[in-house]
């Protein structure tokens, strides 16, 4: 194993992670205040009412999470691959169809809220009109919220994460204003409440947007081209992640109707409230997920098969035990959190939302194990498994655990129900590892079953770390040892060795002095099929190297001599900033 390779890649998870916790926590804070007005400025009826929209709401993410899976990962391997109009082609239509279901789906709930009883969702006669006028309030944040995700997706790409931060903040800003005049001034109660969350969402999705517009974007609005031809590869890769949603949206439904029978509203409450605040925690292992689908999706274009093995590592061996150390927090503070809502001891809604904090967050470990498997599957073509795994972890696991315990153990069987699912789905990911081995998985290869066609195998590959000038000068006499090894003609060696001699050095040069920060150089180079391919990766300050060389005075011959030759000499060579890597690759 490449050590310097793996501390990079670990290095880059950890700093993608704070924006997308940050970017995943926006709707968990917003739901926070939300629910923090509900329950103190309006009552336990309309947390109720929150907690009856959030399976609605979850639809609403499994459309959202189809069209970013879908896009993401198809945008990733291109990017893998260099291939820069299909991405931009990706993003158009990507774009294209988030406007159209969110206008969709905002149609189809109006005439639901407007012309049905909503009894699908709830029969209770009290909690009908409350709920029905929180969703017609709702809808007008149907279309920003799905294409809001979309934004965000794709500035992480583009490496301006730092824009979605802003309009994330002024989104919290916004709904805390908005709830305070809608609420205390305008008296608009229930509808206001969902107003103030809905027209926030608006505000976040325009700041993220504009970036778009401008000249610095790679990523550009392009309704005139979009990917039509990959639609349909985008709506079947998409659609395994997106169907958790989906079926975590039917369990919210079969649970709620659980607790309405036997357990009453204080049950409902009871599991809103504890969701509504455990959501800022589980934007934690959804931030996880995000930093490993957009690194897992490139590694896979790339057949990179090392760093996708490490990407599981760091996922595993890292997340997980910093996840482990969150739910200890949130058990040994459940009474505090739970007076957030509910203020009188007495009162049965306090004692089940205790519960709640205290057994709720055992789960949460165990289910980036799932999350982040479940993604590798869908990123490499596993649909059917997927499915599966998706319907046990979002229905039967869950809904069939506390529907048969509920009469017993009361509202503690849906929180039971949460950690037994995640020690199931582990099992079967171990379970299906062995199945396709035909023995317990020995390593992360075995575990993620790698097929063995992908990528290069490691007399076909070779790896150099660069920390320092004095190991530049090792780079040549090195590649062209292994081109040698391999059966390339002395020139072609020759060559291969000065070209990244020349790069590597350029990097070290120009980079590693730029800031204060400590920095390598990962050179790769791959024989196969009479091809070598050189890739070199470095997580310094952007640069392409072709820019040098095109602004170059060509009357100057002495500038830049190094570069010019390899761009000269090259058959194909081609820069990327991804993820904030740069990223060379040489083909000769």
């Amino acid at each position: 194993m490449n050590h310097s390779d793996m501390n990079m890649t670990l290095r880059l998870m950890f700093r993608l992670l704070p924006i997308q916790i940050l970017l995943a926590a926006v709707g968990a804070v917003n739901g926070i205040v939300t629910g923090l007005f509900a329950s103190n400025a309006l009552g336990e009826e309309a947390i109720s009412a929150v907690g009856l929209y959030n399976p609605l709401q979850m639809f609403i993410g499994a459309v959202s999470a189809m069209l970013v899976g879908g896009a993401t990962i198809l945008c990733g391997q291109y990017m893998g691959r260099n291939m820069h109009e299909k991405t931009q082609d990706i993003f158009s239509l990507d774009i294209l169809l988030s406007l159209f279901i969110g206008l969709l789906i905002s149609l189809v709930l109006l005439g639901a809220g407007l012309f049905t009883s909503c009894s699908f969702i709830t029969k209770d006669p009290v909690l009908q009109p409350i709920f029905r006028t929180y969703l017609l309030g709702q809808l007008v944040g149907i279309i920003p919220l799905i294409l809001g995700n979309q934004l965000a997706a794709f500035l992480s790409l583009e490496n301006k994460t730092f824009r979605t931060t802003a309009a994330s903040i002024i989104y919290i800003i916004v709904n805390v204003i908005l709830n305070f005049l809608f609420l205390n001034v305008f008296r608009l109660d229930i509808l206001g409440l969902a107003l103030a969350s809905s027209l926030g969402m608006w505000i976040f999705c325009a700041a993220e947007a504009q970036y778009f517009f401008t000249k610095k974007a790679s990523l550009h609005f392009r309704f005139s081209h979009p990917a039509w031809s990959d639609g349909a590869a985008m709506f079947r890769i998409g659609v395994p992640g997106s169907m958790t949603y989906v079926y975590q949206a039917v369990r919210g439904v079969i649970v709620n109707s659980l607790l309405l029978a036997h357990v009453g509203q204080a049950g409902i409450a009871a599991f809103a409230a504890s969701n509504t605040l455990m959501n800022i925690f589980w934007s934690i292992p959804a931030g996880m997920l995000a930093v490993s689908r957009m690194m897992m999706n490139i590694s896979i274009g790339e057949e990179d098969r090392q760093t996708l093995t490490d990407i599981m590592r760091v996922a595993m061996f890292r997340y997980i035990p910093v996840m482990c150390a969150v739910s200890a927090c949130i058990i040994l503070l459940a009474v505090p959190e739970t007076q957030l809502y509910f203020h009188d001891p007495a009162d049965p809604v306090f004692a089940k939302t205790v519960s709640a904090f205290r057994i709720l967050p055992l789960c949460m470990p165990l289910s980036i194990i799932y999350m982040v498997f479940s993604c590798y599957y869908q990123s490499s073509g596993r649909t059917l498994y997927v499915h599966i795994l998706s319907l046990i972890d979002g229905v039967i696991s869950v809904a069939c655990f506390t529907a048969l315990t509920i009469r017993v153990l009361g509202i503690r069987s849906v929180y039971i129900a949460n950690v037994f699912n995640g020690v199931v789905t582990t099992i079967l990911i171990i379970g299906y590892a062995w199945m396709k081995n035909k023995h317990m998985p020995r390593n992360m290869d075995e575990l993620m079953v790698i097929p063995a066609d992908f990528g290069v195998t490691p007399e076909e590959r070779m790896d150099i770390s660069v920390r320092s000038t004095e190991e530049v000068v090792t780079v040549s006499q090195q590649v062209h040892e292994f081109c040698r090894s391999r059966g390339l003609d002395e020139k072609r060696s020759y060559y291969a060795g000065l070209f990244l001699e020349e790069m590597a050095g350029n990097v070290v040069e120009h980079g590693f002095t730029k800031d204060k920060k400590k920095h390598s150089v990962d050179i790769r180079v791959v024989h196969k099929s009479d091809d070598v391919i050189m890739r070199i990766r470095d997580d310094c300050i952007p640069f392409d190297p072709a820019e040098r060389a095109a602004i170059t005075d060509p009357d100057d011959i002495t500038k830049n001599i190094g570069i010019r030759m390899v761009y000269k000499m090259t058959d194909r060579i081609e820069h990327q900033n991804i993820l904030g890597l740069n990223v060379l690759t040489i083909r000769i």
